[in-house]
C-alpha cells in the first residue's frame, strides 16, 4: 500500500511519541515508585479515551464476554508490560529499554504463526526472526546472560514486556473483532485501571497528587500523549498505510528514544548495543519484505 504525506506524517509523529514515552516514564520515575507511575499513566489515559468515546457516542459492547476479554487484554497490553518496562528503566538506560522493546514485532509474528492458520512462518519470516533475536542477543551480551546480575534481569524484563504485547496481540485478534478501535482502547485502559490501581496502592501505598511539576508534566506525556493520542494516531496509520507499514514506527522510536536519553539524561550505549540494534532492525526489515520485493523487481519496477 502507497504511503500518503499524510501517513507518513502521522508514522513520524507517532514515533517521536512513543520514543518520548520512554524518558518521560524514567522522569516520572524520579519523584515516584514504579507501579504508582503506572497506575497514573493507565488512569489518566483512561480517562482521555473514555472522553473521547463518549463524545463521539460511540456504540459500547454489552456482552459479558467482551468486557473479559477487554480485561484480559488490559493486563497483557497495558499493566504487565509497563511494569516490566518500568521497572528495569530504573537499572538500565532508556535506548537499551527501547532497543529491546522493538522486538514486539518479532514476538508478534512469531506467536501469530503459532496461533493462526493465515499467518504460517515462512522462510523470509523465519529469517527475520532469527536476525532479530541475533540483534536482541548482541545487545544484551552473552556474558550478561551468564551473569543473570540485576542488569540482565532487567533486560530479560523487558523482553517479557515485548512477549506480553505479543501476547494482547494474539488475543486481541481471536477476541475483540468487530469492535470498534476506540472503543477496544477505552475499554481495554478501563480494564487495566481496575487492575492498576489496587496493585499500585497495596505495593507502593495510596497515591499522592502532591508531585513536582516536570512529573506532572511527564505524566500527562505518558497518559495523554503516549497513550490516548498515541492510539488514535495508531489506528489511522492502520486504516491509511496498512498494518504492514506499522513496523516504520518500530525502526524509528528506538534511535528517537536513545538520542533523548542521550541529550537528557546524559546515556551513553555500548557499541555492542547499537550493533544489536542494527541487526534487529535488519531482521524487521525482512518481516515486512518491502525491500527484498523491490530488489527482486529491479530498478525498473520500484515505483510504490
Amino acid at each position: 500500500m502507497t504511503i500518503t504525506p499524510r501517513a507518513w506524517l502521522d508514522i513520524l509523529c507517532l514515533s517521536f511519541i512513543w520514543g518520548g514515552s520512554f524518558l518521560a516514564m524514567r522522569i516520572a520515575q524520579d519523584d515516584l515508585p514504579v507501579f504508582t507511575v503506572v497506575a497514573h499513566r493507565i488512569f489518566w489515559a483512561t480517562l482521555v479515551l473514555w472522553a473521547i468515546v463518549l463524545l463521539r457516542r460511540l456504540p459500547l459492547p454489552t456482552s459479558p464476554r467482551i468486557w473479559g476479554a477487554l480485561l484480559v487484554m488490559g493486563f497483557f497490553n497495558n499493566v504487565l508490560p509497563f511494569c516490566l518496562i518500568v521497572w528495569a528503566q530504573e537499572t538500565i538506560e532508556t535506548g537499551l529499554v527501547s532497543i529491546l522493546n522493538a522486538t514486539t514485532a518479532i514476538f508478534g509474528v512469531l506467536l501469530a504463526s503459532l496461533v493462526f492458520a493465515d499467518e504460517r512462518l515462512t522462510p523470509r519470516r523465519a529469517i527475520g526472526i532469527a536476525l532479530g533475536f541475533l540483534g536482541c542477543a548482541t545487545a544484551i551480551g552473552l556474558d550478561s546472560l551468564r551473569s543473570l546480575d540485576l542488569q540482565s534481569l532487567a533486560q530479560l524484563a523487558i523482553l517479557g514486556s515485548s512477549l506480553s504485547y505479543a501476547i494482547a496481540g494474539a488475543w486481541g485478534r481471536k477476541t475483540l473483532q468487530g469492535l470498534r478501535p476506540e472503543v477496544a482502547a477505552a475499554g481495554m485502559l478501563a480494564g487495566s485501571t481496575l487492575l492498576a490501581m489496587p496493585f499500585a496502592w497495596l505495593m507502593d501505598g495510596p497515591p499522592t497528587l502532591k508531585l513536582a511539576a516536570d512529573t506532572w508534566a511527564a505524566i500527562a506525556y505518558v497518559s495523554v500523549l503516549a497513550s490516548g493520542v498515541a492510539y488514535l494516531l495508531y489506528y489511522r496509520i492502520l486504516a491509511a498505510a496498512g498494518a504492514g507499514n506499522v513496523v516504520l514506527c518500530t525502526l524509528l522510536v528506538a534511535p528517537i528514544a536513545i538520542v533523548l536519553g542521550a541529550l537528557f539524561r546524559n546515556e551513553s550505549l555500548p557499541p555492542q548495543a547499537l550493533a544489536g540494534f542494527a541487526l534487529l532492525a535488519l531482521g524487521l526489515l525482512v518481516l515486512d519484505g518491502r525491500l527484498l520485493r523491490r530488489r527482486h523487481r529491479g530498478p525498473q519496477d520500484s515505483t510504490p
